[in-house]
């Protein structure tokens, strides 16, 4: 087994332990908004709940349906947003998204995107790469829709 294949099937046993024991899963209260998003080319679904504390992603909680990519993206998103101020949670995003977007160019920042790094393979699936976004697109609507709006103003002027 070449480096390459050690490395895809290291990945992919990440991706398939965060589906079967998924972190911060359930709908959890309170919360200052949520939101209700599906991937209407596959049908995964996603109800995502997001709590501030002031300036602190003090939750995020969800009820989710679908593959193991997006299943497994949400517990990632939940490890990696939770508990972190506004900013950085936005700026793990960001990473999230220009990897997934970037058609398996991109070499992911394991400092910033830990288990995230898991998807990698997955950015060289177009059709896959909405799945592994879908629980992503959804924090980011439910985070400004609970205010996080005015943090992300500054994190997005500060580029």
């Amino acid at each position: 087994m070449s480096g390459a294949d050690q490395v895809d099937a290291l990945y992919q046993e990440i991706i398939l332990d965060h589906y079967k024991h998924p972190h911060g899963e359930g709908l959890r209260e309170p919360f200052g908004a949520e939101v209700h998003h599906v991937n209407p080319t596959c049908g995964d679904e996603i109800t995502l709940r997001v709590h501030l504390d002031d300036d602190t992603i003090a939750d995020v909680s969800y009820a989710a349906e679908g593959c193991s990519i997006s299943q497994a993206s949400t517990s990632v998103l939940y490890d990696l947003v939770h508990g972190k101020d506004v900013t950085t949670a936005f700026g793990v995003l960001e990473e999230f998204q220009a990897l997934m977007q970037g058609k398996g160019n991109v070499e992911p920042d394991e400092e910033v995107l830990e288990d995230g790094i898991a998807f990698a393979g997955v950015a060289r699936f177009p059709a896959r790469v909405k799945c592994a976004l879908l629980a992503w697109m959804a924090f980011k609507d439910a985070a400004t829709q609970a205010g996080a709006g005015t943090a992300t103003d500054a994190f997005q002027e500060g580029r």
